[in-house]
């Protein structure tokens, strides 16, 4: 059994990466339920253990099968590369409720008994009020869950979609895909993704958003309906590292050059980072990574691009030899 999303000649001029907050909010409640998702992150579940004992995520567990379809409507494709959780969230709120009502049957149908429940009679007599009592439900879970981990992880989203747009300058759109996990093939015409169940859709032009995620491992997710993008998620690289602490293994002689924090801030850019993640990660003000990025650059061992409205630096190979010992 298969998934299988179909090329046309458009498409391929209109893929694309994308983050985003919700989705991570949607599958970090996903994976409080799910102990097969739970392995590299637990010293993640370790720190927000209490704060998630207070909240009732009932009503978005019962929209999270282990089998079967999840409303597409709560849980949407990124609307833009780099949305912000209040953007996202936004449109969840302005979901048609009709639409709603019928893509929540759906999903209350692979969930034995939730059609008849009090919950799930209440939401389909009423959809507008669901629509409010789920986005109410979503919101409140990004502020306990991710929100005061979101610079770790869009940092490691951010660095993910970095690494995975060179190696598409390098190989192409045929070679990259299958390396997005292998689960998933490419035959110039058709993408083909491993899984249970049968699903086809033709990507009409639409192209195809390739969303890394980290609470989504080990899945890989696709399935999305008309007249949401056909979107690919799959698990970013770097989850097992994602929760680790710096550590302390910046050079001596490079700490005397540079002084502690400069050469801190070098060593801590194995992969691309913005200023936000960086001083999160070494838990310096942001005004002063931002003021040792600067000397960097300007002293060539940092390059800096744009990315929707992030900027990731990264090292040079003179940064990469001086922070290796090199």
């Amino acid at each position: 059994m298969a998934s299988r999303l179909h090329f046309g000649e458009d498409d391929f001029l209109r893929c694309r990466f994308a983050v985003s907050p919700l989705w991570e909010t949607q599958e970090a409640v996903r994976t409080l339920k799910r102990p097969d998702r739970q392995g590299y992150h637990v010293p993640w579940l370790r720190r927000i253990r209490a704060a998630a004992a207070g909240l009732d995520l009932t009503p978005l567990w019962l929209l999270m099968p282990r089998r079967g379809h999840s409303p597409d409507w709560l849980g949407p494709p990124p609307i833009g590369p780099a949305a912000t959780f209040e953007e996202e969230i936004a449109a969840v709120r302005g979901a048609d409720p009709d639409a709603a009502r019928e893509d929540t049957a759906l999903s209350l149908a692979c969930t034995p008994g939730a059609l008849e429940s009090a919950r799930g009679r209440a939401w389909l007599a009423d959809p507008a009020r669901m629509v409010r009592e789920l986005a109410d439900a979503m919101q409140e879970a990004w502020r306990v869950l991710v929100e005061p981990e979101w610079p770790r992880l869009r940092a490691l989203l951010e660095a993910d979609v970095a690494f995975h747009s060179r190696r598409l300058a390098e190989v192409g759109l045929g070679t990259l895909l299958p390396e997005l996990d292998a689960r998933l093939s490419f035959n110039g015409r058709t993408l083909t993704l491993a899984r249970h169940g049968e699903y086809a859709r033709d990507l009409g032009g639409q192209g195809l958003v390739l969303m890394p995620s980290v609470f989504s491992w080990p899945d890989v997710i696709t399935g999305f309906e008309p007249p949401w993008q056909p979107t690919v998620v799959y698990p970013a690289r770097g989850i097992a590292g994602l929760w680790a602490e710096p550590a302390d293994r910046t050079p001596q002689a490079l700490v005397r050059l540079l002084g502690p924090n400069r050469a801190a801030v070098l060593c801590a850019l194995d992969e691309p980072a913005t200023t936000t993640a960086l001083a999160h990660r070494l838990r310096l003000a942001p005004s002063s990574v931002s003021a040792h990025l600067t000397v960097l650059r300007d002293a060539g061992l940092l390059t800096a691009r744009r990315y929707g409205h992030q900027v990731l630096y990264e090292r040079t190979p003179l940064g990469m030899a001086l922070a290796s010992g090199g």
